[in-house]
């Protein structure tokens, strides 16, 4: 079913959005937050800029975007995909603990913050082109992938990892990343069987090589309490 979400509120759209049962095509979307909150299977289509939350706490759900999304997408989103052909804004997949955000182009501050992760629940956000300072705040468990597509420089901004605990970081760059926070690890990966799934699945969504033979570094948790400077002197 197809519904404009032209002159339309945010409570308006997501009441006709929670009438239709089955799959929904959203055309002039223009900024309405909370799109598809906890949506489980069927599939929501949306053409044009969704607005805050989109995707939040979402059950099994598949989203598309034609088109740019702002803030806080796939919050605490617990299964299902989000694909994004443009940019993301900031706080993507925030507190995420399973399923999967592919975005074509860039992503803003704080992508994954608080992802975690447990028995068969593995969240995963593969980003194509750079991402803000905060990457991966606080990551407790999961996949971020930075493919880096376009950027001449180091594709991530400051602080990437801080507070790390768990998950793992991949991106693509041939250069080092300097002034990570100390309880970080980075190296050359040196197998990317890992991620070999995820970059495949993002070049079939936007038709671009799936980058498995490039150097990527791999960032990790160095310690299992990466507090405890906090709270012990020596």
């Amino acid at each position: 079913m197809n519904i404009s979400a032209k002159n339309l509120g945010f409570k308006e759209l997501n009441e006709k959005v929670r009438a239709v049962s089955g799959d929904v095509c959203i055309d002039d979307c223009y900024g309405q937050r909370f799109i598809a909150s906890g949506a489980s299977e069927r599939t929501i289509n949306i053409n044009g800029t969704p607005g805050n939350a989109l995707g939040a706490y979402l059950d099994g759900a598949l989203i598309q975007v034609k088109g740019n999304v702002q803030d806080a997408v796939g919050d605490t989103m617990n299964q299902g995909k989000i694909i994004v052909h443009g940019n993301a804004g900031d706080a993507l997949g925030y507190s995420m603990r399973g399923g999967s955000i592919f975005v074509k182009g860039n992503a803003g501050y704080r992508t994954g913050v608080h992802m975690k992760e447990y028995k068969d629940k593995k969240p995963v956000i593969v980003i194509g082109g750079s991402v803000g300072s905060f990457l991966g705040e606080y990551l407790a468990g999961g996949l971020i992938i930075v493919l880096g597509i376009g950027a001449e420089n180091i594709p991530v901004g400051h602080f990437t990892g801080t507070g790390m605990h768990g998950g793992r970081i991949y991106i693509r760059t041939n250069k080092n990343i300097d002034n990570l926070p100390a309880q970080v690890l980075a190296e050359e990966a040196e197998n990317l069987e890992e991620i070999k799934e995820y970059t495949s699945e993002f070049a079939n969504y936007f038709g671009t090589d799936n980058f498995i033979n490039d150097r990527f570094l791999l960032l990790k948790p160095n310690t299992k309490n990466p507090y405890k400077q906090l709270y012990v002197i020596n």
